[in-house]
C-alpha cells in the first residue's frame, strides 16, 4: 500500500481530496505529520520521510519516493486507472500536462511572490504575475466549465487549490471565481473537514505524548 505523508490544512490536503474523489482513500496509508509552518508554528516531525520536512510525500509499493504535489497527484491518478485525466495519447492530454506543469512553474511562484509582497523584475520576467495567470485561466476556460472542457481533472484540482487556500489572491475575474467555485463544489468538503479535524486531533495527541 502506498504511504502518503500528510499534514492537515496544507498543500497535501488536495491529495487527500483527490483520493476521496476517486474513492481510493482507503487504498493509501495516510501518515499524519507535523511541519514547520510559515508563521513559525509547528515542528520538524521525525516521522516525516520527506528530506526537507515538507508535505505531501509519497512512497510507492516498490519503495520509490515521489515529491511535489503535481507528480504525486498524477501518479495516484494513473495508479488507479486515470479517472481524473485524459488517457495517455488521448486528446486533451497535452493540455492536461501543461496545466500540471504550469501550476508549479508559474502559478505557485507568482502566488508566493504576491503573498510575500515581493516584486522584482527577475521574478516578474520569469514567472509573470497573478494578472497573467488570471488571463491564462480565462483562456483555458473558454470551452467548458473546467480546464479541459466538461470533465473535472487533476489539473483543476491542483490549479484551483491555490485560490481555495488563498481566496484573497484570486484574480478579479468572474470566470475564474466561478470555476474555483465549481471545483470546490465537486469535492466533498464535509468529508474533508471531518478528515482534517481527526488528523489535527491525532497530531495533538502525538505532540502531547
Amino acid at each position: 500500500m502506498p504511504k502518503l505523508y500528510h499534514s492537515p490544512n496544507t498543500r497535501s490536503s488536495r491529495v487527500i481530496s483527490q483520493l476521496m474523489l476517486m474513492g481510493k482513500l482507503d487504498a493509501v496509508e495516510v501518515i499524519c505529520v507535523d511541519i514547520v509552518k510559515n508563521d513559525g508554528t509547528g515542528r520538524r516531525d521525525p516521522m516525516n520521510a520527506h528530506p526537507e520536512g515538507k508535505v505531501p510525500y509519497l512512497i510507492t509499493d516498490e519503495g520509490e519516493t515521489i515529491r511535489e504535489s503535481g507528480a504525486i497527484m498524477m501518479y495516484l491518478d494513473e495508479l488507479f486507472g486515470q479517472p481524473l485525466s485524459p488517457k495517455i495519447g488521448a486528446p486533451g492530454r497535452g493540455s492536461y500536462l501543461s496545466w500540471i506543469c504550469y501550476y508549479g512553474g508559474v502559478l505557485e511562484p507568482a502566488l508566493v511572490a504576491q503573498f510575500a509582497e515581493v516584486n522584482h523584475p527577475a521574478l516578474v520576467g520569469t514567472f509573470r504575475t497573478l494578472t497573467e495567470v488570471g488571463a491564462q485561466l480565462e483562456t483555458g476556460l473558454r470551452d467548458g466549465p473546467f480546464l479541459l472542457g466538461d470533465d473535472l481533472t487533476v489539473a483543476d484540482l491542483i490549479m484551483a487549490s491555490a485560490f481555495l487556500w488563498a481566496p484573497h489572491l484570486m484574480p478579479d475575474s468572474a470566470v475564474v471565481k466561478a470555476w474555483v467555485a465549481r471545483v470546490a463544489a465537486a469535492q466533498d468538503s464535509t468529508a474533508m473537514e471531518a478528515f482534517e479535524a481527526e488528523a489535527i486531533q491525532s497530531l495533538e495527541v502525538k505532540t502531547s505524548a
